[in-house]
């Protein structure tokens, strides 16, 4: 499905209420909005599931949510500023979600996976009186794409999961650990989960996840 600003996946809850709670799928760099929504018949019945694609192709055919680039020493580097257009344009996607279905504004949920989990922190630490909780998945804190309110308080709803494969060869899990204390000063209540897999989400991974999402 199309609309205004990305092309996306629904499935709409099975329980319908007045007001029905969304989760927003993003997914991964290379990927497609395809990928993470085979998770959606597993997810919790009253909940939109959305899985949206992201705006930049990638021959020949997947998409990204910024660039990734390496220099001649193999270092890598990320488009920070596509990186903060593709937050804020996910933001401006979460309201035109709103618009459009009848979506419970105080109870809006992200789950990303690598470059999706990555955004779906920048999003809760720049935006986060629109996100009730985030699983970051395979991802870290990116401090550089955020713009944090200097009033704490706007945090203290937020519940975020993240959760990392110990033998991750894409993202280092040193860099996933650090994110409880890049979130300390925010006061965000904050679970944390490692798996014996690599870049990928285990089973088991999973299964805490949706618990985390129905807690």
């Amino acid at each position: 499905m199309e609309n205004g600003l990305l092309n996306y996946l629904i499935q709409p809850p099975k329980q319908v209420k007045d007001k029905n709670p969304l989760l927003l799928l993003i997914h991964g760099y290379g990927s497609n909005e395809e990928d993470l929504f085979s998770f959606a018949p597993e997810l919790p019945d009253d909940y939109y599931v959305i899985s949206v694609q992201a705006p930049y192709q990638l021959p020949p055919y997947g998409f990204a949510w910024y660039a990734i680039t390496f220099d001649a020493d193999m270092n890598k580097f990320s488009n920070d500023q596509q990186a903060i257009q593709s937050r804020d344009l996910l933001t401006r996607f979460i309201d035109e979600l709103c618009q459009k279905y009848p979506i419970d504004i105080n109870n809006i949920n992200l789950a990303g996976f690598s470059q999706g989990a990555i955004l779906s922190y920048a999003i809760a630490i720049t935006y986060p009186e629109k996100i009730n909780k985030v699983a970051a998945l395979s991802g870290y804190f990116h401090k550089e794409i955020m713009t944090p309110k200097t009033d704490i308080s706007a945090y203290h709803h937020l519940k975020i999961f993240g959760s990392h494969g110990t033998v991750d060869q894409v993202i280092p899990v040193e860099w996933a650990r650090q994110t409880a204390d890049f979130l300390k000063p925010y006061n965000i209540s904050f679970e944390y989960k490692e798996y014996p897999v690599g870049h990928g989400v285990s089973p088991q991974n999973f299964f805490d996840f949706k618990s985390f999402l129905m807690s």
